[in-house]
């Protein structure tokens, strides 16, 4: 259930993303200084073939999500009104009070004992 949520909110393109730039990361560092390195990571003008997918996986979520449209509901025309009636003959049953009279009887058996009681 909470891999749904998650799935549901857009985890998913975070976790990949968080990949791809540990990834990215990873390669630039044999490369440059550690400065560098994280610079050229996540600047954005030096993205990994794994995150151009991810930017197009995104971009094409957001398309699916808002050509959804709410159509208007109509219901069909009541021709009457509906008119409750209540029945003839109604009485109220009194309430019992079943927990004083619970209190006067004793229980039916004894109460279960332990192995070593």
């Amino acid at each position: 259930m909470v891999l749904a949520v998650l799935a549901a909110m857009g985890t998913h393109w975070t976790v990949l993303q968080s990949l791809a730039w540990t990834r990215m990361l990873a390669d630039n560092l044999g490369s440059y200084s550690f400065t560098e390195a994280v610079q050229k990571t996540f600047d954005g003008k030096h993205p990994c073939v794994l995150c151009k997918v991810i930017s197009a996986g995104k971009k094409s979520e957001q398309k699916r999500e808002f050509t959804a449209q709410m159509e208007k509901l109509e219901f069909p025309p009541v021709k009457e009104s509906p008119v409750l009636i209540p029945p003839s003959d109604f009485q109220l049953m009194p309430r019992a009070n079943t927990f004083a009279h619970s209190l006067t009887q004793k229980p039916p058996t004894p109460p279960p004992r332990g192995r070593f009681a």
